[in-house]
């Protein structure tokens, strides 16, 4: 027997995310690794729980094994219960037909009976790729007192990077009278930010419909035009914290350097909105006598012998004596050898920076995939980019394995 809830979330955490490049290739964006010890999908884990929403379901679709196995049964964010949980739900094969999730609506709509067995007032529906600390709660009460039918966050953006996102016109009372879907020449910055709650029954009867009419592929280009047209009523709540779409190198990069500022907006060290993740069992990490760390976050089980700068090192990284790493991402596992140098890189995971290389530079990010070696002596510039290796492959390339 299912326990009734007020409130049921959705979250999307099937996107490749193609313009993170090589980080992408074995791994879906939402699984991507973010401030030393996290990854994106643990921040909207941790505001649903915080939230006091403990149903959750996960829709997996690109690369989702890592993805499957990190989140488990939901032990590590408290979504373990008897009475709800993390649920992850791929595409399935149906009694007549199995396919895949075409869109962000298609994916709710193959999943109208998952949600149906709760019999929520409300659907959250999330997705799983953006960095940002949110009480659900507020938007709740927000749609509520506007008697509304949808509600979606949004937060102001500069015009020149409105086009990446959805634009939300709306009038003196935030109601939502126009919606322009990654426009080339926007008219606003109010951007969505990818978190709709919706009242179910409105929600159901319009993907229900929607599919037997036409192919409702997607919020923003199919459901949200349409019921604005049919005159429902969409609000917008304004969003004023720190949000972040780490959709390409450079914004992962900057995400992770603005942590190491004096007083960063994104704030991991608040004890009173924790954000939860799967640890690795590591010992404290350990600095030597004569290394040199300075502005960087180094996490557990780490061994330091050269120079860090600016920085930050994820769990098991060793930097070797006489290596330096400046103004770099260096994820889990990851050995850079003596003498080498890497400059504005982000190396994924268990990458092995051979003795006497030069990665990266000041220039463009240079990014090496996971389970790369690079052999001793070779040079990235800036800006190179090496695909990862699957990890039994033995193939070379040039100074790079």
């Amino acid at each position: 027997m299912f326990v009734r809830k007020k409130c049921v979330a959705m979250l999307l955490a099937g996107g490749q995310g193609s313009r993170l490049g090589v980080l992408t290739k074995y791994r879906a964006k939402p699984g991507v690794p973010y401030g030393g010890k996290y990854k994106i999908i643990d921040f909207p884990l941790s505001n649903c729980i915080h939230s006091g929403l403990d149903t959750v379901g996960v829709l997996t679709q690109y690369e989702p094994l890592e993805l499957n196995a990190y989140i488990g049964t939901g032990s590590p964010w408290d979504l373990d219960n008897n009475t709800g949980g993390a649920f992850v739900l791929p595409p399935y094969m149906k009694y007549e037909r199995g396919e895949w999730y075409s869109g962000t609506a298609n994916a709710i709509f193959q999943n109208i009976y998952f949600i149906d067995r709760y019999q929520p007032e409300y659907l959250l529906v999330l997705s799983g790729d953006h960095i940002y600390k949110m009480d659900y709660n507020e938007m709740i009460d927000f749609h509520e007192k506007n008697e509304a039918d949808a509600t979606i966050a949004v937060i102001e953006v500069p015009i020149s990077e409105a086009s990446r996102f959805g634009i939300m016109h709306t009038d003196e009372a935030l109601r939502v009278i126009d919606f322009e879907e990654k426009p080339k020449n926007p008219k606003g910055n109010l951007a969505s930010m990818g978190v709709y709650l919706f009242s179910w029954e409105k929600l159901k009867k319009n993907l229900i419909c929607e599919n037997q009419e036409k192919s409702a592929d997607d919020f923003g280009h199919d459901i949200i035009p349409d019921m604005i047209e049919k005159g429902d009523r969409l609000f917008a709540f304004p969003f004023q914290g720190y949000w972040k779409d780490v959709g390409t190198v450079e914004s992962l990069w900057e995400a992770n350097m603005e942590l190491l500022s004096d007083h960063p907006a994104m704030d991991l060290f608040d004890t009173s909105w924790r954000i939860f993740s799967r640890n690795p069992n590591k010992p404290p990490h350990f600095v030597a006598k004569g290394a040199r760390v300075k502005n960087s976050i180094v996490s557990e089980g780490c061994y330091i012998y050269g120079k860090v700068e600016n920085s930050v090192l994820f769990p098991g990284v060793v930097v070797e004596k006489g290596a330096t790493v400046r103004d770099s991402i260096v994820m889990q596992e990851t050995r850079i050898m003596e003498r080498s140098k890497v400059i504005k890189s982000i190396l994924d995971e268990e990458v092995v920076i051979e003795k006497n290389c030069i990665i990266g530079g000041k220039e463009d990010i240079t990014v090496v995939g996971t389970f790369v070696t690079v052999k001793e002596g070779t040079v990235l510039p800036p800006g190179k980019k090496v695909s990862p290796k699957d990890k039994t492959s033995t193939q070379a390339c040039g100074g790079v394995n």
